[in-house]
């Protein structure tokens, strides 16, 4: 074949595949099998192999992928990518729509419109297209600047790498659109059956929790071929256009459609709270039967031209909401309970359920926490039960259902001895758990806590988890943290599951651990009553292991919220030989047993600030949130009291609130800690 004639064939081939691709994603209505499908990208990508200089950025091939050898890049957005308010309440539905009734002018009240949508469950990035072709993709990051990971967003199907290339000619393109810069905002997510195909396979302790999370962190790695193998979706929800000003917000969907993205069809404009309380009904029953999560529901001003006049919060814009469904419940049955050993001996219940799916996800065990919790809920084998998902994503039983239960019933007994060890349990008094007492020669514990010190918070050693670590343990080669230092190539590639490349990229990451600082290898070691926070009020008063092990009871009882239990504690875990034994062999290894110069603050902007968070983060874990304020000064509290000066606030927040408004104390979002920060 001649250049000409490669020429005519890559056109040719380009416009199918674009085609297809186009009535897959966004029509869901395709016309060839996923084998003539990859037939033709292959005979694509050949052809431009053997005419490179005939490879532009908006062919298929370009979904591919490659191997990424940099760090994303930050990258500022045109205008700020807020995040809605959100609320599972209707009534403040209501007051949300009396509001943008009396900031609207006078002439333009009278039954404004709403554009309702469905609040997909993904991850919102932002495309840039300058004529017509994809230039950047970028994570939403902290609302101000983003990550730049348009190789990875090149690899979504549903990404129109040319703006039209689906569903216009070429002169109708370039009339169209061309010469003009575009911004597209929308969501990333998995479909269920994608999330279940990534999680098929998988070893427990590595499958996703669910769609979201698995979206998330495919966008961040570094290896867009492995991101295109991961089949992921766009929808598109927000289009800003110069061109575009005088459009509604549904003429702006529209647009979008034409412009050949998927926005997920379901959009209605809604006259009048009547018809948006239907919308929100209707996709509440609805929201089972559709091939990807929603959690909600968004409402925005359908006029976009009083967008900028009604403004936003520092955090939200004013003229949208979201209103988020209440977590999602399933019955099912108690078919066991077996006992978890933790890494500090205690005794956990855990509900073996009859498989159930709720979510998107099969929930088959419940954690009951402790034997309290099983009384105060009166749960007994066989029990049919409610389950809820918190916040979509931890499985709890709410409540048995008591006028199901049947004659076959039996109560849950705690067990006599240890089930890993076979140790008498102890029940300590003024407190609700059992415990194994026998710390070093109990293989449960041993196995937790080197789980522990793996941990993202601790030393996040990637590749070792629950299924590892029990190899290790059970043959022998590890019996404390401490020896895995000493693991080699041959020892790891005698376990399961572990060939070469995945035995080189475990070691990687032990080796990469050396590196964490003071803090976290204190965190890491697992003393009791000793989490994140209470590390780093050690480490910055202790600066060694050396100088912590010599510390008094009373010299740790002095350290602000450190207090007599913990001094204990910490004392008590420095005086076991054991504790001797693992600290020479991390010393020896090479990590930092002292803080060095990695606990200098990132910044003061927390300084002199006691802070305490209540409610789910949507952003950070509590510890990770934690950490972010003793970086920059400040101390966290556990409880709200007149030397409290800032509480954070996530979603449902708890009494601590309460407590905190009669107070008097400064209350604060999220968003705005991210602001503070």
């Amino acid at each position: 074949m001649n250049k000409q004639q490669a020429v005519a064939e890559i056109e040719r081939l380009r416009k199918e595949i674009n085609r297809h691709n186009y009535r897959y994603y966004v029509l869901a209505k395709p016309e060839v099998s996923d084998y003539e499908f990859d037939t033709m990208l292959e005979m694509l990508v050949t052809l431009e192999q053997e005419f490179p200089d005939l490879i532009t950025p908006d062919s298929p091939s370009q979904r591919v992928g490659g191997q990424i050898t940099k760090e994303f890049p930050t990258v500022a957005h045109t205008r700020p990518m807020l995040s809605l308010s959100n609320t599972y309440s209707f009534e403040e539905i209501e007051d949300f729509f009396g509001r943008v009734h009396k900031m609207l002018p006078e002439q333009h009240r009278d039954n404004p419109e709403f554009v309702a949508e469905l609040k997909f469950d993904g991850v919102a990035v932002s495309l840039l297209y300058r004529d017509c072709i994809l230039v950047r993709g970028a994570t939403r990051g902290d609302g101000v600047q983003g990550d730049d990971i348009t190789p990875n967003i090149r690899t979504i199907s549903s990404v129109p790498l040319r703006l039209g290339e689906y569903v216009y000619s070429e002169k109708e393109l370039e009339k169209e659109y061309a010469g003009r810069e575009i911004e597209v905002r929308g969501e990333v997510f998995m479909t269920k059956a994608d999330f279940a195909r990534l999680n098929e396979g998988r070893p427990e302790e590595e499958q996703f929790a669910n769609p979201r999370n698995a979206t998330a962190g495919t966008l961040k790695l570094q290896d867009s071929a492995e991101v295109s193998r991961r089949k992921m979706m766009f929808v598109a929800y927000d289009l800003k256009d110069p061109q575009g000003a005088g459009l509604t917000h549904a003429e702006h969907l529209s647009c979008l459609e034409k412009m050949g993205f998927y926005t997920g069809g379901n959009f209605r404009v809604c006259r009048g709270i009547n018809e948006i309380r239907d919308f929100i009904s209707e996709w509440q029953e609805k929201r089972q039967e559709l091939p990807y999560e929603i959690d909600g529901i968004v409402l925005k001003l359908n006029d976009s031209s009083f967008w900028d006049e009604l403004g936003a919060t520092s955090k939200s814009p004013r003229w949208a909401i979201a209103y988020k469904y209440p977590a999602q419940r399933a019955k099912t049955v108690v078919r066991n309970v077996v006992f978890q050993v933790g890494r500090l001996g205690t005794i956990t219940p855990v509900a073996q359920l009859e498989p159930v799916q709720l979510a998107g996800t099969t929930v088959s065990r419940s954690t009951l926490h402790n034997l309290d919790e099983v009384a105060r809920l009166d749960v007994r084998l066989n029990d049919t039960v409610v389950i809820e998902k918190s916040g979509d994503v931890i499985p709890k039983i709410i409540n048995v259902i008591r006028e199901e239960r049947q004659g076959n019933t039996v109560p849950i007994v705690v067990p006599d001895v240890c089930p890993s060890c076979g140790t008498p349990l102890e029940k300590p008094a003024n407190e609700v758990n059992y415990y194994c007492l026998n710390e070093d020669g109990c293989p449960a514990q041993v196995r937790a806590r080197i789980e522990h010190f793996a941990s993202r918070n601790a030393m996040d050693i990637n590749g070792l988890g629950k299924a590892v670590v029990e190899q290790l343990v059970n043959s022998g080669m590890v019996g404390d943290a401490g020896d895995l230092y000493s693991l080699t190539t041959d020892k790891v590639m005698s376990l399961d599951r572990q060939a070469a490349k995945s035995a080189a990229k475990l070691l990687k990451a032990i080796d990469e651990s050396r590196k964490q600082r003071f803090d976290r290898l204190l965190f890491g070691l697992g003393i009791r009553h000793v989490g994140l926070a209470t590390a780093r009020e050690l480490a910055a008063v202790y600066p060694s292991l050396e100088t912590l092990r010599n510390a008094s009871v009373e010299e740790l009882s002095e350290i602000p919220d450190v207090g007599p239990a913990i001094a204990v504690s910490v004392h008590e875990y420095f005086s076991k030989p054991s504790a001797d034994a693992i600290i020479e062999k991390l010393g020896s290894a090479g990590l930092r047993l002292e803080a060095g110069e990695t606990n200098k603050p990132v910044n003061l902007n927390f300084e002199g600030l006691k802070v305490i968070f209540t409610g789910s983060l949507e952003h950070y874990t509590r510890d990770e949130a934690a950490g972010l304020v003793h970086e920059r000064g400040g101390k966290t509290v556990s409880s709200v009291s007149n030397n409290t000066s800032l509480v954070v606030i996530g979603k449902n927040p708890g009494s601590k609130l309460e407590k905190a408004k009669k107070l008097g104390i400064r209350v604060i979002s999220e968003s705005e800690f991210k602001e503070m920060l």
